[in-house]
């Protein structure tokens, strides 16, 4: 009899439908990092044999992250509960058209990073792990994407934080370690807070699936708790995304490791915040996002003209490179602070405010990536990366200068690239809104960024090499940069894949939108009503 009665009951809890080959392709980012992760670290003693294995690992997980895309295009949103349990008792992967999106754009970035490693990262440091640390790290970022569980965000997050502390020490350099102690020590303060958030929501619905989330919360009356609950999650992402007042962390941390692990660092941690942000107060939260949002209207906006600003001091490159991040992640939280999504006016703000919102988060992830990788090349190339001491760039290598200014006028949002379009999504979000202030706000911070970027381009690489600069004379010092020039013949010509390719997409995705604004459309709706995504845990089954 009791054994009848264990059966019935693991009847109840466990499935025993089959799982259809494609679906697999929901984990398979996650095993491919860890899989050739494991792989690396074994190898340890073989340095030589890290970009061998490594490349056509980066290869697998940007086909597997293309293959989940196809899937979630074609069939929907997708979910894998782990061990057989049936939601929401087990541990769930569920992939819709956001996490598709963000987990391709963070393979292709991946790769691109990948490659120009190989031709900057000395041996020293891949034996102290920087290949393993890269694949733990993107387990982290994938796994974050494409989970189905609160918990288990936490969770990724801390297995990208433990990758991206190894990235960031790498070289025990005295400016390493110090940038890497703000970097923990903040972000370690968001992961708890985080922690206790999640503990707190499990005290409250008994629960840490999203769909199942998502479907109580709108029952509940008392919505006190999940007020409070939406404050301290948006608190925690605001720590990580590095939005006003929480982003000293960022200007004071990025600068520090070797280019390659600041373009990842810069093109993907701060985005996995914000996409947790826009995962759990959108979909799981949006009564209580709406009321805070004249809140996440004015931190937006701080966030802009303060990344702006600082953009504005810098003497190095770098470091307005990290101040171009804040402004960045500016431009998405706007949506957070858009009218609910109701039928009528608010509706279309927050309809077009969150496809502007996902796209800029693409357009950022690429061409932050691509503007930090080219910043090592600059930097390679006149042997530092001050701007007082940069110049002649444009007339010693005109197509990398091409290259770079592309990739500024990008950043800055300016027409024909990648970052005009999110930018008009969104301020057409916030006018239809009836928010033109913070219309005006993305408007100014680009247009200061678009200063900044100018005299950048101006000093480092269109005017002529100053003269305090030279080692003795101005012919010797270009003498010495063309023998840097000359001399980094392989390493150029590997660090130039990368870049075209990064700076392809940002030349395509801004001729030809359609194609991209077609996805984030249907991310956008995929948030804005959650029911597929439901219904694909649940089997449309409660």
């Amino acid at each position: 009899m009791a054994t009848e009665s264990l059966s019935a009951l693991k009847a109840e809890a466990m499935t025993q439908a089959s799982v259809a080959p494609i679906d697999y392709a929901v984990i398979m980012p996650v095993i491919v990092c860890f899989l050739f992760g494991a792989a690396l670290l074994m190898m340890r003693k073989k340095v030589a044999w890290h970009p061998i294995v490594a490349i056509p690992g980066l290869v697998c997980l940007l086909a597997a992250d293309l293959a989940l895309l196809w899937r979630v295009a074609t069939g929907g949103p997708v979910t894998m509960m782990m061990g057989g349990w049936k939601p929401p008792f087990g541990i769930a992967f569920t992939a819709d058209m956001m996490g598709a999106i963000f987990v391709t754009v963070a393979g292709f970035v991946a790769l691109c990073a990948g490659i120009y490693a190989t031709a900057s990262v000395p041996g020293s440091e891949r034996r102290y792990g920087f290949f393993p640390f890269l694949f733990l790290m993107m387990g982290g970022v994938s796994g974050a994407f494409v989970t189905g569980d609160i918990f288990n965000l936490y969770v990724w997050f801390e297995v990208l934080l433990i990758g991206s502390f190894g990235l960031l020490i790498l070289g025990s350099q005295h400016e390493q370690l110090d940038g890497a102690t703000k970097y923990c020590f903040l972000n370690l303060v968001g992961t708890t807070l985080f922690l206790i958030a999640t503990g707190y929501l499990y005290g409250i619905f008994g629960t840490l699936n999203m769909a199942d989330i998502a479907e109580k919360a709108k029952a509940m009356e008392d919505t006190t708790p999940i007020f409070t609950l939406a404050v301290l999650y948006f608190v925690s992402f605001s720590m990580k995304a590095a939005a006003f007042p929480l982003q000293s962390w960022l200007p004071a941390s990025y600068h520090t490791p070797r280019f390659v692990t600041s373009a990842l660092f810069a093109g993907l941690l701060t985005k996995v915040g914000v996409y947790a942000a826009i995962r759990v107060l959108l979909m799981l939260f949006p009564p209580e996002r709406a009321e805070m949002a004249p809140l996440f209207a004015w931190v937006a906006a701080l966030t802009m003209v303060f990344g702006a600003f600082g953009a504005l001091a810098q003497s190095d490159l770098r470091r307005f490179l990290n101040y171009a991040v804040i402004v960045g992640i500016g431009n998405i939280m706007v949506v957070l602070a858009l009218p609910a999504a109701v039928p009528g006016e608010g509706g279309l703000a927050m309809s077009v405010g969150l496809s502007g919102a996902i796209l800029y988060a693409v357009h950022s992830i690429v061409v932050m990536t691509a503007l930090y990788l080219a910043a090592g090349v600059a930097a390679h190339l006149a042997g530092t990366s001050s701007l007082h001491e940069m110049g002649g760039l444009w007339r010693n290598n005109p197509l990398f200068a091409a290259v770079m200014l592309v990739l500024l006028f990008a950043v800055s949002g300016l027409p024909p690239f990648s970052g005009f379009w999110p930018k008009v999504a969104l301020v057409r979000a916030t006018i239809a809104g009836d928010l033109p202030w913070l219309a005006a706000s993305i408007l100014v911070s680009g247009f200061l960024l678009t200063i900044a970027s100018a005299r950048v381009f101006a000093l480092g690489f269109w005017r002529p090499l100053p003269a305090a600069s030279a080692a003795d004379t101005r012919a010797e010092k270009n003498a010495i940069v063309a023998e840097r020039f000359t001399a980094a013949g392989p390493e150029k010509a590997l660090s130039a894949i990368p870049l075209l390719a990064l700076c392809s997409f940002v030349v395509i995705a801004g001729v030809w939108p359609q194609w991209l604004l077609d996805l984030t459309d249907a991310a956008a709706n995929g948030i804005i009503d959650p029911a597929p995504y439901i219904t694909s845990v649940f089997g449309g089954v409660r």
